[in-house]
């Protein structure tokens, strides 16, 4: 099989995708997928999803097969105007390769509405520390990433960014309570978040920031 229809086959036949599609009804749903790849996942989000790559062979693929595809490095945050906004924002196995975690947090708020929903797929570093020697876990600490989590800092960090953490869990079982239990142990696993339109950052912080033009951005986001 080709190797691209292969990805979106994988994709397709995905029980834990599966699970989060039902889960959340994207089929129904506007999504932006950022880091979209050749468009595996987008092929499968609501009409009007849109997917954002910096690769322009990802691109032409897409133009090639009605997918809605658009060059751009997502930390070069001028990528997202423009887009409008979406009911959900997916970003699978990209969260770990970003140089400010935060600042992309506080930026996807431009594009979002009061009940955006967020979705991070992440790699974790186990609560038992000696499991990365297993090969299951042999992604956490690949070489190419530059940010790392556990179930709890990734918790943490999308919290602290003006989002309303519902759920960290790997989609593993389809029970929620199952799945709670598997997070603890999970090498992988997706964050929920609903966006909080009303998110301010703690008076303190705004006025250790209040003077500093290099954050005014952040602030020109979410007010102040």
């Amino acid at each position: 099989m080709d190797p691209i229809k292969k990805r979106f086959t994988n994709v397709a036949e995905s029980k834990t995708f599966n699970r989060i599609l039902g889960f959340l009804n994207l089929r129904n749903k506007k999504v932006l997928d950022v880091g979209c790849g050749y468009g595996e996942y987008l092929a499968l989000f609501g009409k009007g999803s849109v997917g954002v790559t910096t690769t322009l062979d990802e691109v032409e693929y897409g133009k090639k097969n009605n997918l809605s595809i658009v060059k751009g490095n997502i930390e070069e945050y001028s990528v997202l105007k423009g887009l409008g906004f979406f009911d959900v924002i997916w970003a699978n196995n990209l969260f770990e390769h970003l140089l400010s975690p935060h600042e992309f947090l506080i930026q996807l708020k431009s594009i979002s509405k009061s009940d955006t929903i967020l979705i991070l797929g992440v790699p974790v570093i186990p609560k038992i520390h000696s499991l990365v020697k297993l090969n299951k876990f042999r992604g956490t600490l690949a070489s190419n990433h530059i940010s790392f989590f556990t179930r709890e800092s990734l918790k943490y960090t999308v919290q602290y960014a003006g989002w309303d953490v519902r759920y960290v869990r790997p989609f593993i079982f389809s029970n929620t309570f199952l799945d709670h239990l598997a997070s603890f142990f999970a090498p992988h696993l997706y964050v929920v978040a609903y966006n909080k339109p009303n998110f301010r950052y703690p008076e303190k912080k705004q006025k250790e920031w209040g003077g500093e033009a290099k954050y005014k951005h952040l602030f020109d986001i979410i007010g102040k």
